[in-house]
């Protein structure tokens, strides 16, 4: 089937749409670099929810993977407070940046399926 990897192809370059625009964002911002290098790896603290067990894992895993959630921080940033918003960007960066990398939400309690296909030793075994 040629359409999945074609629309595979098109998230991931949705997800570099949202990185560059995150990255351009901060940026135009003046939001201190080395905030986002400290905190752009945060969102992947939610591995330590597959010492769990799978389900929990991947429910971690997908809240911290969500672009719900720097979208909402985002607001946060715009109405409330605005030092949320640089966090807002990292975050959204982050999960724009694993998105083009085909790492996507977790499916059935599984690392290795995602809603962008297999990952690592799934997905060489199914090519």
């Amino acid at each position: 089937m040629t359409t999945v990897p074609a629309i595979r192809n098109w998230l991931r370059l949705e997800s570099l749409a949202i990185l560059v625009l995150c990255v351009g964002l901060y940026a135009h911002i003046g939001a201190p670099w080395w905030l986002f290098a400290a905190a752009f790896l945060a969102p992947d603290l939610s591995f330590a929810g597959y010492l769990f067990g799978g389900r929990i894992g991947a429910l971690a895993y997908n809240v911290a993977h969500s672009q719900a959630g720097p979208v909402v921080l985002g607001l946060a940033g715009l109405w409330v407070a605005p030092m949320l918003t640089p966090l807002a960007l990292i975050w959204g960066a982050h999960i724009g940046l694993d998105r083009m990398l085909g790492y996507g939400l977790k499916i059935a309690g599984s690392f290795d399926q995602t809603h962008l296909g297999p990952i690592g030793r799934a997905a060489s075994t199914e090519a």
